[in-house]
C-alpha cells in the first residue's frame, strides 16, 4: 500500500505541474485560438534568473515574485512585438515564430548560463522532517507546496473566466476578433494580457518542477518533456478548458507514474513516445479533446 501511495504521489505532483503548462496553453488557446510552442523555453528563462537570483543570495521565496512578473513582461512583449505582426497573415506564421522563440530562448539560455547543470535551491530545507507519513508512504511538503499552487491557479482562472469581463472578453477575442473590435473590446489588450498571464503561470511551474526533480537539477531540456507531457494533457482535457487541462494533466502525471511503476518493460525512456501517440489518438479521435468546445463555422 505504502508503495503504491508513493507512486500516487509522485504522479500527482507530476500531474500538478502538467496541469500548471497546460493551463498556460489554455489561456493562450482561450484568446487566440494559437498553441504557444515557446510555453516551456518561457518558463525555463525565467527559472534559470530564478536560480541566479538565490546565487546572489536571495531567498528563493522572495525570487518567486520578480519571476513571475518577469514571465509576464516576456509573454506580453512577445505577443506585442513578434506575434501580433505576423498575426493577421495566417496560423502557420504564428506557428514558425513560436517555434523560433523555442530555438531562440533555449540559445540564449545556454549563452547566459552555459549548458552545465545546475542545482536548484529546495523550497524546503531538506532532512528527516521535511515528509508527513501517510499509511507509511511519505509525502514530502514540495509536493503539497506544488498542489496548492496548481489549485489556486485553477480557482484562479475559473473565476477569471467565468465571473469576469476580461475572461468574457478573452473568449469573445478567441471566437471572432472582427466582432469583438467591432463591439469595442480592444482585441491587441487582451491578447498581450493573455499571453503574459500564460507566460506567468509557465514560470511559476518551472520553479516549482525543478526542486521536485532529485538532486534538483536545472539544465536545457528541463521543460521539453514537460512541454510535452502538457501539451498531450491539454490536448486530452480540451485546449479551451480549464476543467480539461486538470483532468488532463493528473491523468498523465498519474497515468506515467503507474506505467513507470508497475509495467516498467514500457515505462522509463518509453514515456515520451507514450506522450506523442496519445496526441496523434486524440487529434485522431477527439480533436476538441474531452471537455473542449465544438466550433461551428457558417460556409
Amino acid at each position: 500500500m505504502d508503495i503504491f501511495l508513493s507512486r500516487l504521489f509522485s504522479g500527482m505532483t507530476a500531474g500538478s505541474i502538467y496541469v500548471l503548462i497546460a493551463l498556460a496553453l489554455v489561456v493562450v488557446f482561450r484568446s487566440s485560438s494559437t498553441i504557444n510552442f515557446a510555453q516551456g523555453e518561457f518558463a525555463l528563462f525565467t527559472t534559470y534568473v530564478a536560480w541566479w537570483l538565490t546565487e546572489r543570495g536571495l531567498n528563493i521565496w522572495v525570487a518567486i515574485p520578480p519571476i513571475i512578473i518577469l514571465g509576464f513582461v516576456m509573454g506580453a512583449l512577445a505577443e506585442r512585438f513578434l506575434i501580433r505582426p505576423v498575426r493577421k497573415r495566417d496560423e502557420t506564421a504564428i506557428l514558425i515564430v513560436a517555434l523560433g522563440l523555442f530555438t531562440g530562448l533555449n540559445g540564449l539560455d545556454g549563452w547566459i548560463w552555459g549548458s552545465d547543470e545546475k542545482v536548484f535551491p529546495a523550497m524546503f530545507p531538506s532532512g528527516e522532517d521535511d515528509y508527513v507519513s501517510v499509511l507509511g508512504a511519505r509525502l514530502h511538503y514540495d509536493s503539497i507546496l506544488v498542489w496548492v499552487f496548481a489549485a489556486a491557479v485553477v480557482i484562479g482562472l475559473t473565476v477569471l473566466f467565468k465571473r469576469t469581463s476580461l475572461g468574457l472578453e478573452m473568449r469573445a477575442v478567441a471566437t471572432n476578433p472582427e466582432s469583438a473590435s467591432l463591439c469595442g473590446i480592444k482585441v491587441g489588450r487582451i491578447l498581450t494580457i493573455s499571453w503574459g498571464l500564460s507566460a506567468a503561470i509557465g514560470s511559476l511551474a518551472g520553479v516549482m518542477l525543478v526542486p521536485t526533480i532529485p538532486p534538483g537539477q536545472l539544465n536545457l531540456s528541463s521543460m521539453f518533456q514537460v512541454l510535452i507531457f502538457a501539451s498531450a494533457a491539454a490536448l486530452l482535457g480540451g485546449l479551451d478548458s480549464v476543467k480539461g487541462a486538470v483532468v488532463g494533466g493528473m491523468v498523465m502525471g498519474i497515468g506515467l507514474a503507474m506505467i513507470n511503476g508497475y509495467a516498467t518493460f514500457i515505462g522509463g525512456s518509453f514515456s515520451l513516445t507514450f506522450a506523442l501517440i496519445l496526441i496523434v489518438v486524440v487529434l485522431v479521435v477527439r480533436p476538441t479533446g474531452l471537455y473542449g468546445t465544438r466550433r461551428l463555422e457558417r460556409v
